[in-house]
């Protein structure tokens, strides 16, 4: 066939796929699905997210089971929201064997919660002294910490206020604090942080009163010694509630883990069925075109497998050997192809009748040529569409391997996530956000390419057109 011939073929194929609605809606929706494949990097805040999923440390710096960030927009009381200060007003002064760095931030706080924690982190060698202070929007300064810090080799320094500030946050309440209010409580239980970012009077009462405005935070290091030095200092506010989906009990970004799993989904649906379909379309013509002994004998084969569960399988092979998507997806194509085996045969039955077929045969083709050239070609649609049919569940299988703990820990995928939340109790703590998304993206990328298959097989077989 030749390249109009190919161009004719496909605007008739277009034309009658667009007049089917969930068809084009199922395309839009699989566009959508490549968009965030290609804007991956741009669209989450953690770029490593896919990497270091299991990577607690990577995370540690993000809240806590916090609800999704637009929380804010249906309830009264604003909670503060994960933010990272990494713009500072830096000041540095270099001499023989000291640096002296002075580094302001500044922190605009209009919330009714006050955040968790302010986590310092910058990169330092050598020696290094520190000293934070946190100015109030009413003028008051506080010296939150001293403290020193000696690195052997560059490394990443982490400090958190709410640690460091726990020693004088005692002294700081008494100055302010009616002291009768102050009796019988532990100075241990207060969170110093909390008690920064509320009005003097009245702190510990069940219904603190925020006080709002700009704080400033102000980091001044000495490094010293002639390779001493601190570098690249930001502030990490952790709030109470983070990005578009909130975080999980290992305060990773939901959205960051579905985003980073769309590209597996896709992968492990079109890797399957593409090969599971192509197994299947050449197993079924070789089938119909030999017949008689060579039928037979592949058809039991056919029955063999198909007769063979294929979750129990896998279960047993995630168990016994190292769990890898690879030997998933090789698993799955083992034993999908035969999903399109009968209806293949068939269509090869009637295709091996053509006057075409026929012919070839009289002019002395092979039968390579006769099955690659004139059989398989008029094949070709219908693969597409069991194909499209088949990706969904290769998705599913996936998610249930993983949500039991057999799937590859390495990659973060839909089915890992809702693993994950199994594991943490998200029912029983009312974590929805950590159920909810995962869950529905499978959802939508099952429908989608039901979306495709449907429309496809809608057009290609007669017997499903309506008027």
């Amino acid at each position: 066939m030749n390249i109009k011939g190919i161009k004719d073929n496909f605007r008739d194929f277009w034309g009658e796929f667009s007049k089917v609605k969930y068809g084009m809606v199922g395309l839009v929706l699989f566009f959508i699905f490549l968009l965030i494949v290609v804007l991956e990097p741009i669209l989450i805040p953690f770029p490593e997210a896919g990497k270091r999923w299991r990577d607690i440390t990577y995370w540690e710096d993000n809240p806590k089971n916090a609800a999704p960030a637009w929380t804010n927009w249906f309830t009264t009381k604003k909670l503060t929201p994960q933010s990272i200060l990494d713009d500072p007003e830096i000041k540095e002064k270099k001499a023989a064997n000291t640096q002296v760095l002075e580094a302001v931030f500044k922190y605009d706080y209009f919330y009714d919660v006050p955040p968790i924690d302010l986590i310092l982190r910058a990169t330092g060698k050598g020696l290094i002294n520190m000293v934070i202070e946190l100015e109030r929007p009413d003028g008051l300064t506080l010296e939150v910490t001293k403290k020193s810090i000696k690195l052997s080799s560059e490394a990443p320094i982490r400090v958190s206020l709410d640690k460091e500030g726990t020693s004088m946050v005692g002294e700081f309440l008494k100055s302010y604090e009616d002291p009768v209010i102050l009796q019988g409580i532990s100075m241990s239980t207060v969170k110093p942080v909390e008690v920064f970012f509320v009005q003097a009077q009245n702190r510990l009462l069940d219904n603190p009163v925020p006080l709002k405005g700009e704080y400033r935070i102000k980091l001044t290091s000495v490094a010293v010694g002639s390779n001493s030095f601190l570098k690249e200092p930001e502030i990490t506010v952790a709030g109470r509630v983070f990005g578009l989906m909130g975080t999980d009990a290992s305060k990773r970004d939901i959205w960051s883990g579905v985003i980073a799993g769309t590209k597996w989904a896709l992968l492990i649906g079109l890797l399957t069925s593409a090969v599971a379909v192509v197994i299947g379309v050449f197993y079924g013509v070789t089938s119909a075109y030999f017949g008689g002994t060579v039928d037979q004998v592949m058809m039991r084969l056919y029955e063999i497998f198909q007769s063979i569960p294929l979750l129990p399988v896998m279960i047993v092979v995630s168990a016994v050997f190292k769990p890898s998507i690879w030997t998933m997806i090789l698993m799955m194509c083992s034993f999908f192809w035969v999903s399109s085996v009968r209806t293949v045969r068939s269509m090869g039955l009637q295709i091996k009748e053509e006057t075409y077929v026929e012919a070839a045969h009289a002019l002395g083709a092979s039968n390579r040529r006769i099955i690659f050239k004139h059989m398989v070609p008029q094949l070709i649609p219908y693969a597409f569409a069991s194909m499209a049919l088949q990706v969904p569940v290769s998705i599913v299988y996936e998610a249930s391997i993983s949500l039991i703990g057999l799937g590859d820990a390495t990659i973060v995928t839909w089915g890992q996530i809702l693993h994950d939340a199994m594991q943490g109790g998200a029912v029983l703590q009312g974590i929805w956000w950590w159920i909810v998304p995962p869950g529905l993206f499978i959802a939508i990328m099952g429908m989608t390419f039901a979306f495709l298959g449907f429309a496809m097989d809608t057009i290609l077989n007669p017997k499903l057109k309506t008027r």
